[in-house]
């Protein structure tokens, strides 16, 4: 083991960066509510985790999707602890992310030189909301479906570009199985990739920058 080590550290100077992790500075004035934005990339993660190995037995099609759901819930082993997990992990997650945001408000970290920070945080934020909606409406269910019907039929009230982005959300004129398949897709990739592209982004940009002041 210690010649594969000396291996990938002579490559990759994995000492280096663990520590160059490790010896980070932490400001004294750190406490628990610092600590809000990791708790929410935990929920995240157990997002992840939750619904990927619900995408096993979940059917994005209007005459399959609940019961795809009540099979899960009722006949998969620990199918009922993995959606519950799911679920109130995901609302964990938005809870999390607006005390997140009310702290880093109040201790002016969107000020110089943190700018894009604030702004990944608050994309970050809009995308967490976006796989709120679009979770959902996935169990296809009488809430599901008209939350769905409501949450798309916002834009109707936008003059001349209202009714086409209607459209645009739903995949046709009314609600049905092109909207179920938009916002599975949406839920199940594009929002991911996203994410995983302004997280990172997030992150290093608080490592660079250092953790914003106290009260």
């Amino acid at each position: 083991m210690g010649k594969v080590y000396d291996r990938f550290e002579e490559r990759l100077e994995i000492q280096a960066i663990a520590d160059d992790i490790t010896s980070k500075y932490v400001p004294p004035h750190v406490n628990i509510f610092y600590c809000l934005g990791g708790i929410t990339l935990t929920c995240f993660l157990v997002q992840v985790a939750t619904g990927f190995a619900m995408t096993f037995y979940y059917r994005p099609t209007v005459t399959e999707a609940f019961a795809s759901v009540q099979y899960l819930m009722t006949e998969v082993n620990f199918g009922w602890l993995i959606r519950s997990i799911h679920r109130w992990s995901a609302s964990m997650m938005v809870l999390m992310m607006i005390l997140h945001v009310f702290r880093v408000y109040l201790t002016g970290g969107f000020k110089k030189p943190r700018e894009l920070t604030w702004v990944t945080g608050v994309i970050l934020a809009v995308l967490t909301v976006s796989f709120g909606v679009t979770g959902y409406s996935l169990p296809w269910d009488q809430i599901g479906y008209w939350a769905v019907k409501i949450v798309t039929g916002v834009p109707e009230a936008i003059p001349v570009i209202g009714s086409p982005l209607v459209e645009l959300l739903r995949g046709s004129v009314s609600v049905g199985q092109s909207t179920l398949t938009r916002f599975y897709s949406l839920h199940t990739f594009i929002l991911p990739l996203l994410t995983a592209v302004f997280m990172p982004m997030h992150f290093l940009m608080i490592r660079k920058q250092g953790i914003s002041g106290p009260l």
